[in-house]
Parts: structure tokens; C-alpha cells; sequence
């Protein structure tokens, strides 16, 4: 009886109100390598300290389940995904190319040819590197036959020892999936030889049927999610293979008398994400009134972790105290006005990085861009860049000279004083493994102000992750 392995995709899941943090991503692969899942597959790395820091751990913390990260199609990514992931008992390197005609030019700027060479460059480098490689051939259901055959032997020849056809678009019944699969074999001698995977799209509520479809084909893995937003249900799948699996002769590696306690304790994970998410969302949203001078600490507290943030013991009182003296001169304090007083009063650090000069140039028929100098260890760094916008174009400026991408979770603008030469203050949220980092500038001019800010949030940052 042949062995169906189950993928787990839900760390690489993207929705709204769907991240999950350092913390919950550990505990969930654990909890997946416990319950017996095949792979477990991690996002791949675009911060290189961070993502490789989050790879290792997870890696170390995983005992039997293969541990999959992608790579992306250039020269340099394999090596360095793969200093990350080597110390996995059972590592994979995953290559991922569009097939279909749409997905090849926007979103990746390649012709057919181009992208059949990327392909194979790709997975030969990371088969250099480690014995276990996949190539999956995103919307594949939408490529042109022979391309997707071309793409598909290239990948082998290469060395990929797993094969993945995802159905992005997910608009195919079963028995037009199955036969997708059916013709794919028939064309492509070589699938006989490696492990094939699919991944199905939930746009119709059919990726369980169309999973368990292909399996009747030869298929040998299937991608799902234990918390699926628009994938198939691992549990769902699970409980198929072990009620039905006979009838194709397969059978699964997951504990199905640990199953319901395990996904139990996974979805509460998952939708404490959501929950939390939600509510955050629906805090800024809002433009009302949450804080009067009456509430406690408790509350502002609780107010701040909606708003994302994780505070300290002291980090805590500091916030209260300084929301303390605003209130009893307002009586009254928003959400944002709360933003504002973290940012100022929360975890002060010694800054890493000073501004030095900024040079803006705007306009109505050109570009912005942004030329800017930073101060590090008495080190003159520069970085120049173009932007949606003056505001933009200095933050990208930042980030090339610090090396790093943070997400913008927040920007907020109000005046602080009347006249033409009006004080603006600026937050700035940046978001970083999970965590939210407030900064807060003050200047007469609103790019200053708001490089000041990104410079504040950018700079707790780096000293969170040099002091672990």
C-alpha cells in the first residue's frame, strides 16, 4: 500500500486579518510534526536575519516531518535558503515558476524560453545543495499542454525529485481534474519516476474532491492546510484517505487517534489569529473615543495589544502614566491619540541609526525621489531611490540602505501646532515578526517629520533583534 503524503501550507497562507507570529508558527509545526503530517512548508526568506532566524527554529523544533522552503528563481536564493534550512533532519528546497502564458509575463517578466532555463538553473542549484528538491508549476490547469510538459521534464532533468501542478485558478471539477492528471501522465513519461504532487485552489469548494480525484491517478502528494482559506483541509483529507484509502490502495502517516484533539488545538491557534486580526482592524477603523481619564491601566493595556502591540511590565507603566497626563487635560483619548503616546513613551532605545541629510525632489510630471544619508556606528551611509510620493520614496530609500523591508502597518499625520508653519506629527508602525513598533516625528515639515518617525520605529527594531 503506497504512503499519500500530506503537505501542510498554512504558514505560507496570505489572507487579511491571516499572520501568524514567531511564537504560534513554532508551536503549530510542532504540533503538525506530532500529529505525523509529511511536510511541513515555511514561507521563504525576505528579511535574511529574520526569516533565517524563523527557518532554523522551526527546523530544529521539528523532529520527523520534512521541512520545505521555497526559493527564488536567481543564482543567489538557494544558497542562502539553504544555510537556513540545513540544519532540518530532513530539509527541502522548493522551486516555484509560472507555466501559464498570464502568469509568466506579469508576474514574472519572462518569456517561455527564459523561464524554462530559470527553472532548470534553479533546481539544479538546489539540488547541488540538498538530495530533496520540488519544482511546482504554478496554474498549471491554465498553461498551454506542451509548455507545461516542457517545464515539467526540464524540472526533472534537473534533478527535482518532486513534481507539484497547482490549480490556481481552482474553476475545475473533479472529474475534470482527474483527467487534467490522467493526460499529464500519458504526456509525460518521466512523472513515473518522481513523486507528483497537486495543490488545488477552494474557489469552488472542490479542492478536498479534487485532491482525493487525483489520487485515483497516481498522485502521491497532496498540499492542505489544518486552517484553509482558499486550499484544501488537511483534516478533511485526512479522514478521507482513512475511511476510503483502501479503495485506491494508499494509506497516510497522520495519527488519526490524535487528529481531532491536535487540529482542535490548531484551529485555536489559527483563529485567535483571526479574532485578534479582526478586532485590530476594526480599532483603527474606528475614529471614535475607547479611553476616558477613568480607565485603569487594564484597559489602556488592553486597548494597546488591539492596536498590536506586545508591551513590557515597564513599557506598560510608562504608557499609562503619559496617557494619565493627556487624559486629564482631554478627558478623552482616541486610538490614534494612543498610537502617538506609544510611540513616544514605549520602548526607548539608543538609536542605531540618525538621520543626517535628506534631499526630496517632487513634482506633478516627475517621479519623486529621495536621496538619503544615515549615521550607523559613525559610518556615513547613502541611499537613493524612486517613489509613490515623496513619503514613499524616502522609506524605500531607508530600506536600501539598511538592507531590510518592514511592513507599513500604519502612517498617520495631524498638526500640532496652528499657522503656516504649523508643527506636523507623524506615527509610523512598522511590523516585524508579528510585533507592531511604533515611532513618532515632529517637524514643520511632513517628510522630515515622517522620515524622523520611520527612523524611531526602525531603530527599536534593530535593537530587539541585536539584543536576542
Amino acid at each position: 500500500m503506497n504512503t499519500i503524503k500530506l503537505s501542510d501550507v498554512t504558514m505560507k497562507q496570505v489572507a487579511d486579518g491571516f499572520s501568524l507570529s514567531f511564537k504560534e508558527k513554532i508551536e503549530l509545526a510542532k504540533l503538525l510534526d506530532k500529529l505525523g503530517v509529511s511536510v511541513i512548508e515555511l514561507e521563504g526568506i525576505q528579511n535574511n536575519r529574520i526569516d533565517s532566524l524563523r527557518i532554523k527554529s522551526i527546523a530544529l523544533a521539528v523532529t520527523n516531518s520534512v521541512i520545505a522552503v521555497p526559493v527564488a528563481l536567481n543564482a543567489e536564493s538557494p544558497a542562502r535558503t539553504w544555510a537556513a534550512l540545513q540544519q532540518a533532519k530532513a530539509p527541502r528546497l522548493q522551486v516555484c515558476g509560472a507555466v501559464s502564458a498570464v502568469q509568466m509575463e506579469y508576474l514574472y517578466h519572462k518569456k517561455p524560453d527564459a523561464m524554462l532555463s530559470a527553472i532548470a538553473e534553479t533546481v539544479r542549484a538546489c539540488k547541488s545543495l540538498c538530495p530533496d528538491v520540488e519544482f511546482l508549476a504554478d496554474d498549471a490547469t491554465r498553461a498551454d499542454p506542451a509548455f507545461l510538459a516542457s517545464a515539467l521534464k526540464a524540472a526533472i532533468e534537473a534533478g527535482a525529485a518532486t513534481v507539484t501542478v497547482c490549480d490556481t485558478a481552482g474553476f475545475m471539477l473533479p472529474a475534470e481534474f482527474a483527467q487534467f492528471i490522467k493526460e499529464l501522465y500519458e504526456a509525460i513519461p518521466e512523472l513515473k519516476t518522481v513523486n507528483v504532487g497537486v495543490s488545488c485552489c477552494n474557489a469552488l469548494s472542490m479542492a478536498d474532491a479534487c485532491a482525493i480525484a487525483s489520487v485515483a491517478e497516481g498522485v502521491s502528494e497532496l498540499k492542505a492546510a489544518s486552517y484553509p482559506i482558499d486550499t484544501a483541509d488537511i483534516a478533511n483529507l485526512a479522514k478521507l484517505l482513512s475511511a476510503r484509502g483502501d479503495s485506491f490502495g494508499v494509506s497516510t502517516s497522520v495519527q488519526m487517534t490524535q487528529l481531532s484533539r491536535i487540529m482542535d488545538r490548531v484551529y485555536q491557534i489559527c483563529k485567535a489569529v483571526k479574532t485578534k486580526s479582526n478586532a485590530m482592524a476594526a480599532v483603527q477603523a474606528d475614529t471614535g473615543i475607547y479611553l476616558t481619564v477613568h480607565d485603569d491601566i487594564t484597559a489602556v493595556t488592553k486597548v494597546a495589544e488591539q492596536l498590536g502591540y506586545e508591551l513590557s511590565e515597564d513599557d506598560r507603566v510608562k504608557v499609562y502614566e503619559a496617557f494619565k497626563r493627556i487624559a486629564e487635560k482631554k478627558g478623552q483619548v482616541s486610538s490614534k491619540e494612543l498610537d502617538a503616546i506609544i510611540a513616544s513613551a514605549a520602548l526607548q532605545v539608543p538609536p542605531t541609526y540618525k538621520l543626517d541629510t535628506f534631499v526630496i525632489t517632487s513634482g506633478n510630471t516627475i517621479s519623486s525621489t529621495a536621496h538619503i544619508k544615515l549615521m550607523k556606528n559613525g559610518q556615513l551611509l547613502s541611499g537613493v531611490s524612486i517613489g509613490d510620493g515623496p513619503i514613499d520614496a524616502a522609506f524605500v530609500a531607508i530600506e536600501n540602505i539598511t538592507g531590510c523591508h518592514y511592513e507599513l502597518d500604519d502612517f498617520q499625520l495631524q498638526a500640532v501646532t496652528e499657522g503656516r508653519g504649523a508643527m506636523g506629527q507623524t506615527v509610523v508602525k512598522l511590523r516585524s515578526g508579528g510585533k507592531v513598533y511604533s515611532g513618532k516625528g515632529i517637524s514643520t515639515d511632513i517628510v522630515a517629520a515622517g522620515i524622523h518617525a520611520y527612523l524611531s520605529a526602525l531603530n527599536k527594531i534593530v535593537y530587539e533583534e541585536e539584543d536576542a
